[in-house]
């Protein structure tokens, strides 16, 4: 299983730490039940925190022109026709999908095609769930043009995210394939698609980022 990036530093230092709170704890705090739990619990977290950071390396299998694949792994809480101010300028259907803390936290490109627009946005820590997260919440927009067509990724922060980091960059190829970014410890990826798009999937259901379809875009004749 190969370890992401963003949480390399982090899963060397991690064990360190571990080990140095400890150590003191199996010296000076008999009986020996007390060290037992501490460093069981100790594991745990570590375990936890090479869990959360792990990152599969997929590729998509399926036909991509038109075609619109999950960004995250998680459910999908919302499918909506919202309006999208910051770069369709437009109505839209959003699809969103929330990441738990034991999903995969990767974020990959939903489409291919080329990055028109990256913009990180300051904002609170409210639940994910909440419909306001993702105009109030710490956020990243990312716009796509593919095969004719306008999308935007929405990565917003939650309770527990403190940081989004953003790969994506103007002029950027987008791959299906390829890594847009990263949510630490959180929580949530918003798609929004053209009014026409098919949607593919419901609510509740579970998807995986780069396996998943989730909508077909209407062809554009040449």
């Amino acid at each position: 299983m190969k370890i992401h990036r963003e949480g390399t530093n982090i899963l060397i230092l991690l064990p360190i730490v571990l080990v140095a709170l400890n150590w003191p704890v199996w010296l000076f705090m008999p009986p020996v039940t007390l060290p037992v739990i501490f460093t069981t619990i100790s594991v745990v977290v570590y375990l936890f925190v090479f869990n959360f950071f792990r990152c599969p390396k997929r590729k998509y299998k399926g036909p991509r022109k038109d075609m619109v694949v999950s960004s995250v792994d998680g459910k999908v809480v919302a499918i909506e026709k919202v309006y999208e101010p910051e770069y369709l300028k437009s109505e839209a259907i959003m699809l969103s999908v929330f990441m738990s803390p034991l999903n995969v936290h990767a974020n990959w490109y939903p489409v291919d095609g080329t990055v028109e627009y990256v913009r990180h946005h300051r904002g609170r820590f409210l639940s994910a769930y909440l419909p306001k997260a993702s105009t109030e919440n710490e956020r990243s927009t990312v716009g796509i043009e593919t095969f004719g067509h306008r999308i935007t990724v929405r990565q917003i922060a939650g309770a527990m995210a403190r940081r989004i980091v953003t790969y994506a960059r103007k002029g950027h190829t987008a791959d299906i394939d390829g890594h847009l970014g990263f949510i630490k410890f959180g929580s949530r990826v918003d798609l929004y698609l053209p009014l026409d798009a098919e949607i593919l999937v419901g609510m509740h259901q579970i998807v995986r980022g780069g396996v998943t379809p989730v909508a077909r875009l209407k062809t554009i004749k040449e």
